[in-house]
């Protein structure tokens, strides 16, 4: 006799074995039409302090119903967030928005974006370049131009998107506000000799209760 499993734990089960099916995504990617395509500055570059560089990209979320973007400013030193956004639209206002807010408190020397419409259109690229940061860009295809990103996407999902299953969009910035502050101030990265992105980029100390804020996740952290 078979037992009756609802759908949202056949989905839940499924996001944590890589299973999904084959469908067409959303193109996040795509250039615009006119827009100036910069070259990659990156290539043989030593990466030596904070907001030496920034990379940024867009990723999309799947909730109950429908999807959204999310954005995310992250600096490749100390693997720091610096800004998000999450967006029912694919437009370049909330790119703006996150990338303001990074602004507020930081400038990086180059900000290294993908070929998509968002970061090629003349609002993004006038602002960056208002701010005497230079402007870098991923070869088309070469998806290890921007690996930490990629890697900050991998890591939000398995550890947070996908374990909890977020139904709306409120629910979801809720959701994600908590997880990256966790991810700043509390996760500690091999990579940076166990240190978190936020002692690496500003010099901070973990703060106490990082017992508590590692029990709200209910799992082993998972060092990159």
């Amino acid at each position: 006799m078979h037992e009756n499993v609802e759908d949202k734990r056949v989905r839940r089960m499924m996001r944590l074995m890589g299973l999904e099916a084959i469908y067409q995504k959303p193109h996040l990617s795509q250039p615009g039409i006119g827009h100036k395509i910069y070259p990659y500055l990156l290539k043989g570059v030593k990466i030596e302090r904070p907001n030496q560089v920034w990379s940024t990209d867009i990723t999309y979320i799947r909730l109950a119903r429908g999807f959204v973007y999310l954005v995310a400013f992250l600096d490749w030193y100390s693997r720091y967030v610096l800004s998000w956004r999450v967006s029912v639209t694919l437009d370049t206002v909330f790119c703006l928005d996150a990338l303001e807010d990074a602004f507020r408190r930081w400038k990086p020397d180059i900000c290294n974006t993908d070929q998509g419409s968002q970061f090629t259109s003349e609002d993004f690229t006038h602002r960056v370049k208002a701010a005497n940061v230079r402007i870098s860009m991923d070869g088309r295809g070469r998806a290890f131009d921007n690996i930490f990103v990629e890697r900050l996407w991998r890591t939000v999902k398995y550890e947070n998107v996908y374990l909890q299953d977020y139904a709306n969009v409120s629910s979801l910035q809720d959701g994600l506000n908590r997880y990256f502050r966790f991810y700043n101030e509390y996760r500690r990265h091999e990579s940076l000799d166990y240190r978190t992105p936020a002692e690496v980029h500003s010099g901070a100390t973990c703060r106490p209760g990082v017992n508590d804020a590692l029990r709200a996740f209910q799992r082993p952290l998972l060092m990159c």
